[in-house]
């Protein structure tokens, strides 16, 4: 595993990149069936997105070309992509969901694109360093506008704009249109997350935060090991408050509360004796020898 720079989780390097990205999805959430599309289109040409006749290969228009090709980078699945192992067991025929049809799976691209390198940096934002539970879009959309200031003040607002349009498009179930279903109209596959619910209202959202009734303990701390790979300077023990509150950790990412990461260790625990979770002094720690 390659092990990303120690420095990527400063809140002064938002998106773990030297280069902050924003507004690169063309306005368009991730459709169903768009990363198996991109990734088998890649696979069999890895120029296809710079092909003339990339619509008409992909069966979709020029701007969802570019779309497709922008979260096929961001979700790491590309086969030219640093982090290919992921496309390749994803995605293939015979891999382990084509078509992301499992929950776990929207789980598993989820962590992915917010790991490092993030080309999202709105989405790392959203889920790292707001740490509301409940706001509406435009306290979303100040915060990022304030965050934006500090790490890339001449992109735009209206590129802010459409980055907080499409995570809440993304991730929060819009109901049936009264003018009826449409392609455009379907709810996001990464709304089956329920991490981020409306309040109230449609112009009120809140993070759900606690345990995830389809997200695996085998998601939660695969993604805890990687994590400690990335900051823990060869240790093999890290405090559970830091894969729950760090910047770029698990907790964050997934929204877990203390006891949802704990029972999450526990039941992978009960059938591996590798990992551990251990307390000393009231503080919790998870443990692990590979």
């Amino acid at each position: 595993m390659k092990q990303p720079d120690q420095d990527i989780f400063s809140t002064l390097n938002p998106a773990y990149s030297g280069n902050p990205v924003f507004a690169r999805h063309e306005t368009f959430h991730p459709r169903f069936g768009w990363l198996k599309k991109g990734f088998d289109a890649a696979t069999q040409d890895p120029e296809v997105f710079l092909r003339e006749d990339a619509p008409v290969r992909l069966g979709v228009g020029k701007n969802m070309v570019n779309a497709i090709r922008y979260w096929c980078n961001a979700f790491k699945v590309l086969p030219d992509n640093a982090s290919s192992d992921n496309g390749d067991r994803l995605l293939k025929d015979d891999g382990w969901d084509p078509f992301s049809e499992d929950p776990a799976t929207l789980w598993l691209l989820h962590w992915n694109l917010l790991k490092p390198p993030c080309l999202a940096t709105a989405w790392h934002f959203t889920f790292n360093i707001f740490r509301a539970v409940e706001f509406s879009q435009d306290e979303l959309f100040n915060a990022l506008c304030d965050y934006r200031d500090s790490v890339a003040p001449r992109i735009a607002e209206s590129s802010l704009k459409k980055d907080i349009t499409c995570i809440l498009r993304m991730y929060v179930e819009q109901g049936t249109p009264k003018t009826g279903v449409t392609e455009d109209s379907l709810d996001c596959p990464f709304t089956e997350l329920g991490i981020i619910h409306t309040a109230g209202d449609s112009r009120h959202y809140t993070f759900r935060v606690g345990p995830k009734r389809n997200l695996p303990a085998e998601i939660v701390v695969s993604a805890c090991l990687e994590y400690a790979s990335w900051v823990g300077r060869g240790s093999r023990t890290i405090a559970i408050s830091r894969l729950l509150y760090d910047i770029g950790s698990p907790g964050m990412a997934f929204k877990l509360s203390q006891s949802a990461m704990c029972d999450a260790i526990e039941q992978v625990a009960r059938h591996s004796d590798s990992i551990q979770l251990s307390e000393s002094a009231g503080l919790i720690q998870f443990s692990w020898r590979c």
